[in-house]
């Protein structure tokens, strides 16, 4: 049980969260099906990219969007666009 009547946000890396649907939208030519080659994703260049848009994250953070983003692409959970 958690005590939830604080209201106080128990959820960690705020500022990682607070860019994540932007970092994503970055990264999506990466992980797209169609901009694959050879059957592979362009991984590699997907941290470079999110460390050119995003200086301020460490790499750990940087770690942590890419292979989420891989994963809600492989997953199907990605938003397609509009």
């Amino acid at each position: 049980m958690s005590d939830t009547s604080t209201g106080a946000e128990r959820r960690t890396h705020t500022q990682l969260r607070a860019i994540f649907p932007a970092a994503c939208e970055a990264l999506r030519p990466f992980f797209d099906a169609t901009t694959q080659w050879e059957g592979q994703s362009h991984e590699h260049l997907a941290y470079l990219t999110l460390r050119e848009h995003f200086p301020e994250l460490s790499t750990q953070d940087v770690f942590i969007v890419v292979t989420t983003t891989r994963r809600l692409f492989a997953s199907g959970k990605f938003p397609a666009l509009p």
